[in-house]
């Protein structure tokens, strides 16, 4: 791929599939700085953001800093959540970062929104920058919280920056022993949505719920990227239902989508770098999972 120059201030724009008054509703977000984190996060500073390491912190720092110059709050006031967990016989301190936009009519129930933010770190020397896996899911996050807030949603939004996911879903897991379940309505997750040949998004979770598995099916694609819907245990394929960190959700009940591509040659190697994205396979990703979280809001599955 050829290295990316962005044009400093550009502003991508997309259609939510939604009309108003017979009008399409048109709305924003900064397409520049969608890469530009993805750059920033998967550069060499942060030395593959691996849990418990001093990288970890400067990626923490990094995301914390996005939320509070969007005017973003900690979740409960707080931007970290920290845990600790055993590997290996070495106790790792780990940290989720977590913010929250409260809903402008159901604000007791979530809609949480996530993306691990650690990464493979550094071995021989080499470092795993993972653009893909997944400042990539980080970075649209932050444009998730970039749009809701000029569009507050109607339930609260919490978005959750996973740590140690790479070490076995911990943060995930963290998370959900410590929330409310009962308080979610979904969980949507995002690894590796920057990198795909093939121009395919896939979406797994609908085969566990219908009112998930009707949005998806009734969802009109405004970008030439194909959503396709499997990896789920439907199909000959791998089930990537425990994949990553919605897995976590899923084993307490809680509906959830994820999104992401597959596999491609870079995966967990040191080669998956910000160079070798497909950025307008990537801004659309973006945009058909924020249409189908717009979906989501309006109905609250019902």
């Amino acid at each position: 791929m050829k290295k990316i120059t962005a044009i400093l201030g550009f502003i991508f724009c997309f259609t939510i599939i939604s009309c108003k008054e017979g009008k399409a509703q048109t709305y924003q977000f900064n397409d520049t700085q969608l890469l530009e984190r993805v750059k920033v996060l998967s550069s060499d500073d942060f030395k593959g953001r691996k849990a418990g390491e001093q990288s970890s912190t400067l990626a923490q720092d990094y995301i914390i800093k996005q939320f509070k110059d969007l005017g973003v709050a900690g979740f409960n006031n707080k931007y970290k959540q920290h845990f600790t967990f055993s590997r290996q016989d070495k106790v790792i301190n780990a940290t989720n970062i977590l913010a929250e936009i409260k809903g402008s009519e159901f604000p007791e129930k979530y809609i949480v929104i996530s993306a691990h933010y650690d990464h493979l770190g550094v071995s021989n020397e080499t470092i795993y920058n993972g653009a893909d896996d997944n400042a990539s899911g980080v970075s649209a996050m932050v444009s998730f919280a970039e749009y809701l807030v000029k569009n507050p949603p109607k339930h609260s939004v919490i978005f959750a920056a996973f740590d140690a996911e790479e070490l076995g879903l911990k943060g995930a897991k963290h998370f959900v022993n410590t929330i409310d379940k009962d308080k979610v309505l979904v969980n949507l997750n995002m690894d590796m949505i920057s990198r795909s040949s093939k121009n395919e998004l896939y979406v797994v979770g609908t085969r566990y719920n219908d009112a998930l598995k009707k949005i998806i099916e009734a969802f009109k694609n405004p970008t030439d990227s194909k959503l396709i819907q499997g990896h789920d245990g439907t199909d000959d394929k791998q089930n990537w239902t425990m994949s990553s960190d919605h897995g976590l959700f899923h084993l307490k009940k809680i509906p959830f989508l994820y999104f992401g591509n597959e596999d491609h040659k870079a995966y967990h190697q040191p080669t998956d770098d910000f160079e070798d994205i497909t950025p307008e396979f990537y801004k659309n990703a973006v945009t058909i999972i924020l249409n189908i979280f717009k979906a989501i809001d309006d109905t609250g599955l019902n």
